[in-house]
Parts: C-alpha cells; sequence; structure tokens
C-alpha cells in the first residue's frame, strides 16, 4: 500500500544497468544501495524516476516528437491506422475512443504490442492476434521505434531483475515461466488541449484514474508539462512532475499478485491543463502473454504463508481489460 508520500524517488539506476548480468553482482555495494532504494519505492510510492539508465536523452526526445509529428497530421492520414478488431487493437484511437472505468479519455493514441501470431496461444490470444500499424508519415517512425522499444525490453529486463532481489529472490525470479518470454505494449499518447475539444465531448481528464496491468511501465513524457498524477495513501494527487532525462516507472498488477500484496500497484490519471499539446510514450513490461501468475513461494513466506491473490493468467487478464477500454 502507497505511503502518505509527497514526492517521487528518484533512483540512478547506472550501477544496476552496468552490473545486474554480472555474476559477481551480489557483493557490489553500489548495486546493492539501488536494489534498497528500489525495493522503498516500490513500498512506499509504487512510483519512481530512474536516470543513468543508459538511453540517450536525444532519443527520448526524438521518440517524442516523431509521435507529435503523426498527431499533427490531418485526422483521414491518421485513420489508416485505425484500430480496430480486426487490427488485434493495434492502431490509432481517436479522441474518446479509449474508456477507463466507464468514462471517454480525452487523448488520442497509438497502441503497439507484441506481434502475435495465429495460433500462437490457442484461443487465448485469438483477440489480439496480427502485427503492428505502422503509419507511413514520418516515415522513419517505424524504424525509430522498433529500435526503440528493443532497448526500453532490456532495460526493463534489468530494473525487473533489481525488483526479483529487492523481494530477496534470485536474480532470475522473473525469468523463466513468469516472464522470460515478455509479452510489451506501448502506448504513444497525444493528450489535446482542452479548448481544442468539442464541448459536448469534453471531459476534465486526459486519462481516468487506473492501475497498470503488468510488472513494470516506463513513461516518456514531455520535460515541461505536468499532467501526471499520483494518488497518495490519504487521498491527495501528487504530481510527477518532469525531470528531464528520466522515465517515470511505475509497478502493475501483475507485480502486486506476484509478490503476495508486498508490492502494490498505485493509482494515477492525467489532467493536462496546458495550454498546449502534450505527449507522453508509455512502455509496459509484462510477463508472459500466456503466464498463470500466483504469488510465488518466497513472497508468501514473507507474508504469513498463506496466498492472498488467486492466480491470475495475464493474457486473460490483458484481453479482458482492452475490450472494456475500446469502443467503435
Amino acid at each position: 500500500m502507497a505511503s502518505d508520500f509527497k514526492a517521487i524517488p528518484l533512483i540512478d539506476i547506472s550501477p544496476l544497468v552496468e552490473k545486474i548480468d554480472d555474476p559477481n553482482m551480489v557483493s557490489d555495494k553500489d548495486l546493492l544501495q539501488v536494489v534498497r532504494m528500489l525495493d522503498d519505492a516500490c513500498r512506499e510510492a509504487g512510483f519512481f524516476y530512474v536516470k543513468g539508465h543508459g538511453i540517450a536523452e536525444s532519443l527520448m526526445k526524438e521518440v517524442r516528437d516523431v509521435t507529435q509529428k503523426f498527431f499533427q497530421l490531418p485526422y483521414e492520414e491518421k485513420l489508416k491506422i485505425k484500430m480496430t478488431p480486426q487490427s488485434g487493437y493495434r492502431g490509432y484511437q481517436r479522441v474518446g475512443e479509449n474508456i477507463t472505468k466507464g468514462k471517454p479519455d480525452m487523448h488520442e493514441a497509438i497502441d503497439c504490442y507484441t506481434p502475435i501470431e495465429p495460433g500462437k496461444y490457442g484461443d487465448l490470444a485469438k483477440p489480439m492476434e496480427g502485427c503492428n500499424l505502422w503509419p507511413k508519415y514520418p516515415s522513419n517512425f517505424d524504424v525509430l521505434l522498433e529500435n526503440y522499444i528493443s532497448l526500453l525490453r532490456d532495460l526493463s529486463r534489468k530494473i525487473m531483475r533489481g525488483i526479483a532481489l529487492a523481494l530477496g529472490g534470485p536474480v532470475d525470479a522473473f525469468e523463466g515461466r513468469t516472464a522470460g518470454d515478455p509479452f510489451w505494449v506501448c502506448r504513444l499518447i497525444g493528450y489535446p488541449v482542452s479548448t481544442d475539444i468539442p464541448e459536448e465531448q469534453r471531459t476534465d481528464t486526459g486519462c481516468g484514474a487506473h492501475t497498470d496491468y503488468g510488472l513494470l511501465t516506463l513513461v516518456n513524457q514531455d520535460d515541461d508539462i505536468c499532467a501526471l498524477e499520483v494518488r497518495n495513501q490519504s487521498g491527495e494527487w501528487i504530481y510527477a512532475k518532469p525531470i528531464p532525462g528520466t522515465f517515470v516507472c511505475n509497478i502493475g498488477d501483475m507485480l502486486k499478485v506476484w509478490s503476495n500484496g508486498i508490492y502494490q500497484p498505485t493509482l494515477h490519471r492525467v489532467v493536462n491543463n496546458s495550454p498546449r499539446y502534450r505527449v507522453s510514450v508509455a512502455f509496459f513490461y509484462e510477463s508472459n502473454f500466456d503466464a498463470a501468475v500466483e504469488p510465488v513461494e518466497f513472497c508468501r513466506e514473507k507474508t504469513g504463508g498463506a496466498a492472498k491473490y488467486e492466480q491470475v493468467v495475464y493474457g486473460e487478464h490483458l484481453v479482458q481489460k482492452v475490450l472494456t477500454n475500446f469502443i467503435m
């Protein structure tokens, strides 16, 4: 459960990034200090910033810039990659098509998922089978995003190795049946200025209060617009103020189940009161699509011995959320 935190902690994870794959890393004091800070952040806030992550700030900005260029295209051009059930729920969503807790969100987005070949997971993944829909303009969009996603997959894997140690488990605890073949989601999101949305369609929230579905989320947000808010235990909304060159990270539903509640995801929302268009690129690092996630033994032992959560098949959880949050 999140505490009454007033600010989101900032962690320099460079020792972890550099050494987490080294067989001798357990004796590295700097790395173990990062692990302790991850543990504190996951227990106290469920959110943290990371710097020293090894992803060039110029690349982070380029990804945001190319995203904004796409959203500036004429509506007819954006519709060429329109999200439909036939596309496996990949592609472009117009403002108000994404639903959070029954209320339209005031953002537009491109949703990308790990490509799924027909039949790979049987009926489990049938609604989400397919490949991503990349726009023709800007012309470097697909190459840039595929490289960026590859880098974030590896960064997320390293952070999850640190979280495994923070929970008292082996460094590779999430690998194998849990997240040895991690599913990923990337949402490129644009938040229009509220006055640019027709009054009859307008709500007060860019994205309604929610927790994320998977293990770990990394958010690359505009450097100069405050909009992401995180709720502490007292119900106060705390800004995740932009810190250039950092990712805002948060933990999700699958980590809550796997850790038997030692780590809890934190409600967050987006309210864009800025007079300028805002861009955010969220990368979600998930378990294996067909993983049956349940409280792991060493976390049960730390929390009284009994499992507090029933087993959850990640793919079922995701498909149910995607179908609930989508309107034609």
